[in-house]
């Protein structure tokens, strides 16, 4: 007879193992508090710190979190959020040190910024040893005292983010100096004779720091290139993009190894793609872009279905991993958009060539195809490459048109795209997106590249068109990589990921809209983001519009690139990657390499050199979009230059214990009315509720308040305004 085992017994054996895998497992969640004493993690943080994705095990991490914390081994400093104990700390831990970068102020104090730590450490001028703003330092942390925010002591500078340093060149007798153009640069650097390479007194220069003498306070350099005399717009425009450490030019290698692709299609490059080039297809940019990396296909299917490609430029096709080309790109990382001109990732041969889907071309694509009904549900999807050709090139202007009911070029075709856009758009924000605005500022130029006229760009219709299919594309190729397929585990992707809001700073938040007379509901993640576009429509139009639209931006933690997925929390998508512009995202060559590789059947890459590239990605993206931002503040100055005395009308967009901000009407530009210029009264800030309030009469003055004032001084250099307020009802 055959004998059955012991139930009983493999049940117990079951609890026992059970048990033990829980032990094991909260040992790893304690030494994660354990090893960063001083830093704070939420649930959802925990577990991407231990490559925790199944919900099962997320559910135990929050049991084992509240475990403990019961028991005192952490402690909950905010909501949802735990810290190591202090009471715990051993006594080494006490003058721990941490990594970090340091944000350094116009004065010279810094704080020491890690996403760990629960606030920033304040760092005294004198306790800065040598460091500037944006380099990665270890700190010593001083004992607490009550009362303080937490301080600290830079030990060791780890790295340095500045390469070039941008400045004036100043010459007094025998002696020379750069007189940077950063404002969070608070030494000036000092030139040897032999380092000025050519400059005179009055350029404006790039430089590198040589040395930095331990008992010196200013660090020593030498001059790199020359870049003109200040105030002319090249000689800006380039100080800008090398102040934010992108390269002016390409190499000649790399531009050698460009003139070295040839110009047509081969044979050979159409074999195994899907061919296209008989399908209607449009591409939709702005009336004066260059690089058009995506396109778009329709095909009328059987049943009131369609079929809708979306076409990405094949730059992998161009670029191969280790040249000239790709290490000059993944050194940029994205190409940069100031007022005035582009600066791309690739050589013009590439960007605006060779991988630009110009119409009435053959181009090589990397696609996704869907199968989509009238509603905008998608019913299939495939997944390759491509040969497509272009039948038209639209601006959004043209396409808006037809959108409002005028006439043009396969307006039948073009307004079922938009139907079915429309439709997806919809059911995203059913489902909780966030529908932030964005304003975007144009200038108008004249030969000589000053600004005369300043608007805002809207997004209309158009542009979420085209944004829709681009956010669906994204989402398929994430989730067909990073979904787990049964036991085995998702391969080494790179995902556009955006964390869950800051709790104090979300709560400081929802107390300005209060003050403001709104309100906005935390009590879920769609409760949030259906409050957050209540909000925003309630807004509209009115005078604190651009200040909730900002501060609630603010609010939210900032997207990324990582190989560790936690999610769009902005977009309410599980999965997200960029995939749609790998002609000026370097991301999204990295995308495409992958997804080439594993729809090859071939193995994953190594985890942690693709997060490294993720992280140099990010940096750069911020670098860019700096250098955007500084570019569009310099034109808002220098449109005011011929403008000092004359009167204009703002809103305040800020207040501080120096003085309170206002952005004009006229152009969107911020200056600030210092508080000592404010002689009618003493005024003080009232931090809580957003306000600057006089002494004697009690006169106020509020966040998004509209305001008159006057222009009283420009500083170009510095793209800073200084106003004075006046009564007056012209």
């Amino acid at each position: 007879m055959k004998k059955f085992p012991n139930r009983s017994k493999m049940k117990k054996k079951a609890k026992v193992s059970s048990k033990t895998a829980k032990g094991s497992f909260s040992s790893q969640v304690l030494n994660l508090f354990v090893s960063n004493p001083f830093g704070g993690y939420n649930f959802r943080q925990v577990s991407g710190q231990l490559g925790i994705s199944d919900k099962a095990s997320r559910d135990l991490v929050k049991q084992i979190l509240s475990a403990l914390c019961a028991s005192g081994e952490i402690i909950e400093a905010a909501r949802g959020k735990y810290r190591r104990n202090p009471e715990k700390f051993s006594v080494a831990s006490r003058g721990s040190t941490v990594e970090g970068i340091i944000d350094m102020k116009q004065t010279g104090k810094a704080y020491l910024v890690n996403s760990g730590l629960d606030e920033d450490v304040y760092i005294a001028p004198n306790n800065t040893n040598r460091s500037l703003n944006g380099d990665r330092v270890r700190v010593m942390l001083f004992p607490r005292r009550k009362g303080r925010k937490q301080e600290g002591q830079v030990l060791e500078v780890l790295e340095r983010r500045k390469k070039q340093i941008v400045g004036v060149l100043h010459r007094i007798g025998k002696h020379a100096f750069l007189v940077p153009d950063d404002t969070s640069m608070p030494v000036d650097l000092m030139i040897e004779p032999e380092g000025l390479g050519g400059a005179t007194h009055g350029d404006k220069v790039i430089a590198m720091i040589t040395e930095w003498p331990e008992q010196s306070k200013n660090p020593f350099g030498q001059i790199m290139k020359v870049l003109g005399k200040p105030g002319e717009n090249d000689v800006e425009m380039n100080a800008i993009l090398a102040g934010f450490d992108f390269p002016l030019a390409f190499s000649k290698e790399a531009e050698k190894e460009a003139s070295r692709i040839p110009d047509g299609i081969s044979e050979d490059s159409l074999s195994g793609r899907r061919d296209f080039r008989d399908i209607f297809t449009i591409t939709i940019d702005p009336p004066d872009a260059k690089d058009f990396d995506d396109a778009i296909s329709l095909k009328m299917l059987d049943g009131g279905r369609w079929e809708v490609g979306v076409h990405i430029a094949d730059v992998s096709h161009y670029v191969k991993p280790g040249g000239a080309i790709d290490r000059e790109a993944f050194e940029r990382g994205t190409s940069v958009y100031l007022v005035d001109r582009t600066f791309p990732m690739l050589p013009e041969k590439l960007s605006n060539m060779m991988c630009s889907l110009r119409p009435h071309e053959d181009k090589l694509c990397f696609s996704v195809v869907f199968e989509i009904d009238g509603a905008g549900r998608v019913l299939a999807d495939w997944t390759g490459k491509t040969v497509i050709r272009s039948d038209r090139r639209y601006a959004y202007e043209e396409v808006q048109q037809m959108i409002e009911g005028g006439e043009g070029d396969y307006k039948e075709e073009l307004l079922v795209l938009h139907r079915i856009a429309s439709a997806i758009r919809d059911d995203r924000f059913r489902k909780g997106a966030i529908n932030f605005r964005s304003r975007e500022v144009k200038f108008r130029l004249d030969e000589k590249g000053r600004p005369v006229e300043a608007f805002i760009k809207e997004q209309k219709e158009a542009n979420w068109l085209i944004e829709e299919f681009m956010l669906l594309a994204n989402r398929s190729i994430a989730e067909k990589i990073g979904k787990r397929q049964g036991q085995a585990a998702p391969k080494t992707f790179v995902y556009r990921i955006h964390d869950t809001p800051n709790q104090e700073k979300l709560g400081n938040f929802i107390e300005l809209v209060r003050k403001l007379g709104y309100t906005v509901k935390a009590s879920s993640r769609k409760t949030l983001s259906d409050s957050l576009n209540r909000l925003f429509e309630q807004v509209a139009g009115k005078g604190e519009e651009n200040l909730i639209e900002t501060v609630a931006i603010r609010t939210m933690a900032k997207a990324v690139y990582s190989t560790k997925n936690i999610g769009h929390y902005g977009l309410a998508f599980p999965y997200y990657t960029h995939f749609t512009s790998p002609i000026r995202r370097y991301p999204d060559l990295m995308v495409h390499r992958l997804l080439e590789r594993y729809l090859q059947g071939k193995s994953s890459v190594n985890q942690p050199d693709y997060e490294a590239y993720c992280k140099h990605c990010s940096d750069m993206e911020k670098n860019a979009t700096d250098a955007e931002r500084a570019s569009v503040k310099y034109k808002q100055a220098e449109f005011m230059l011929d403008k000092i005395g004359k009167r204009f009308s703002g809103l305040i967009s800020g207040v501080s214990k120096w003085g309170i901000f206002v952005e004009l009407d006229i152009n969107k530009g911020e200056g600030m009315v210092p508080l000592r210029s404010m002689e009618d009264d003493l005024y003080y800030l009232d931090e809580d509720n957003y306000k600057v309030i006089g002494y004697r009469h009690g006169k106020e003055y509020r966040l998004g308040d509209p305001v008159r004032v006057i222009v009283r001084h420009i500083d170009l250099p510095r793209k800073q305004m200084d106003f004075e307020f006046v009564n007056d009802d012209g």
